[in-house]
């Protein structure tokens, strides 16, 4: 979702409208940043596949990098960010916590129950 803007943009990269230098509310530039997965020329190519963003470097700052616009970020690990290196092919997550920001989630085609 670009800061400003009252809903998120579906089915376009912010680079495919030209949105070149467009602040994202929740940019890739940290350890940790969770992101839906898709084919790298299918913008609606997403199922239920996350990966996390597992070094920082100045490839990465905030805004400035390949991947803000491209891929949706969900949020951030804020704690026992070490379990991350040891993640590999089949592990299976049991469970994750939103811990704040969930008034931020915005989606036309989902109500949230609870």
């Amino acid at each position: 979702m670009v800061d400003g803007e009252k809903a998120p943009i579906y089915g376009e990269t912010l680079e495919e409208l030209g949105l070149y230098k467009a602040q994202t509310k929740l940019p890739f530039n940290a350890f940790g940043t969770m992101a839906m997965a898709r084919e790298e020329f299918d913008d609606n190519s997403a199922s239920s596949q996350i990966f996390w963003l597992l070094k920082e470097s100045e490839l990465t700052p905030s805004n400035s990098n390949i991947l803000d616009g491209r891929y949706a970020v969900f949020g951030y690990v804020t704690e026992n960010e070490d379990y991350l290196a040891d993640l590999k092919v089949g592990d299976v997550i049991e469970s994750i916590q939103v811990v704040s920001g969930l008034d931020n989630l915005v989606n036309p085609s989902y109500k949230i129950v609870g």
